[in-house]
């Protein structure tokens, strides 16, 4: 494993099906990073949100149902995992249809991007106390908005074409241009390459070269 020599946050962004979570796991694994997925914290806090009959478009009501949902971290591996209200929603929940369709419209909600700006900041004090040599980050507003002083920002983009093979073939159901429409329209951190991140195209390329790529970038 190539080691990096001082404790390091690094921020990957980019859209849908960019390859966001498998390249940051993969870096994750190289560099004895702690790996946090912020799509897994919208995705999990609308769960929570529609379970409790939350409407994304009906936002003033969302403030007091944010005050019920009480976050913490479970390490799985590398990986950090949101837990809310003492238990730590399953993929299958996170991932249905119907959160699918709903979660571009409450991350789009600023009471719901300011409920995890806290605690998703305050994961480098998690890594630094499990004694991880740092912190990968991956989301769509890390570099501009979360750590916007990150030691190295990074932006995935690929063709639609590409990402919608890619969640077509992850099972997935939701429309990739839908979701870069509202991610990159919304007023609250909108989807952006921030300014000064090294970008990737994913597309001509296989997830180990993707790998390495970051990899270079953060050793050199």
């Amino acid at each position: 494993m190539t080691e990096t020599p001082t404790f390091q946050i690094v921020a990957m962004d980019g859209g849908a099906a960019t390859g966001k979570s498998s390249t940051s796991k993969g870096v994750s694994e190289r560099l004895g990073l702690m790996h946090v997925d912020t799509g897994a914290h919208y995705r999990g806090v609308t769960y929570a949100l529609l379970k409790a009959g939350a409407d994304p478009d009906k936002p003033e009501a969302i403030p007091e149902q944010l005050q019920r949902l009480s976050l913490d971290t479970e390490l799985e591996g590398r990986s950090a995992r949101l837990s809310i209200n003492g238990t730590v929603p399953a993929d299958t929940d996170i991932r249905s249809p119907e959160v699918n369709a709903a979660v571009a419209k409450f991350a789009a909600v600023s009471a719901v991007r300011q409920f995890l700006f806290d605690y998703q900041r305050n994961q480098v004090e998690v890594a630094r106390e499990q004694q991880f040599s740092g912190l990968i980050m991956e989301g769509r507003d890390i570099g501009s908005v979360i750590f916007p002083d990150a030691d190295h920002r990074f932006f995935l983009h690929a063709d639609e074409a590409t990402r919608a093979a890619r969640r077509a073939k992850e099972g997935q159901t939701d429309s990739i241009a839908a979701r870069d429409k509202i991610d990159s329209s919304r007023k609250t951190a909108p989807l952006h390459c921030p300014d000064g991140a090294t970008q990737i195209n994913t597309g001509p390329h296989t997830l180990e070269e993707v790998i390495e790529l970051v990899v270079q970038y953060i050793t050199a």
